[in-house]
């Protein structure tokens, strides 16, 4: 019942946007009442949240073994630029106003949404290989490369090049973190 209320509620953002989002429209599409909707997701920002873990959860790319941290990093940041689309970063702009009421912030909806699971595998593996020194990985520096991609598409709302990627792996952050034997 989850996913068909989470599938509806999906219908209903493509459809409708986040101004349009209703807990009546969600309920009526997902053929259940707003009681349903409500012990579950006390707010339609809660249950937009949702809507979107679960759409980016089936779309979230798997970053193979490809023996250096580098190339692991521009795939991953390739894969979050090229998914990330206008109606997307719109849907973030709408929910603005009850994020702040609800006094939540981007970067909470940024972690119910996104979880990193393969950001973390790719630096776990450049760390056993010796590439990237643990110690250098701060939660802000960590999060840096991310945290770039994410604000070029909302100041553009363009994917962004191969070499604005290239610049923010190469030039800003394996410099931060690469080991004392490892060569940028």
């Amino acid at each position: 019942m989850e996913d068909a209320i989470l599938e509806a509620a999906w219908a209903e953002l493509s459809e409708s946007g986040y101004s349009g989002l209703t807990m009546e429209n969600v309920a009526r599409r997902a053929g259940t009442s707003r009681p349903v909707l409500h012990r579950r997701w006390p707010s339609r920002t809660a249950l937009a949240t949702a809507a979107l873990a679960q759409r980016f959860a089936h779309a979230a790319p798997v970053i193979p073994d490809m023996g250096n941290v580098r190339d692991e990093l521009c795939l991953l940041l390739r894969h979050m630029s090229d998914r990330a689309n206008s109606g997307d970063l719109q849907l973030f702009f709408d929910m603005q106003k009850d994020l702040v009421a609800e006094r939540s912030s981007f970067t909470e909806l940024r972690n119910r949404i996104v979880e990193g699971n393969q950001y973390r595998a790719v630096l776990a593996r450049a760390v056993e290989r010796g590439e990237i020194n643990e110690s250098r990985l701060t939660p802000r520096i960590a999060s840096l490369p991310l945290d770039l991609v994410r604000h070029d598409l909302m100041m553009t709302f363009k994917p962004l090049t191969d070499e604005a990627i290239s610049e923010i792996v190469d030039n800003i952050f394996l410099p931060l973190v690469a080991s004392d034997h490892q060569v940028c």
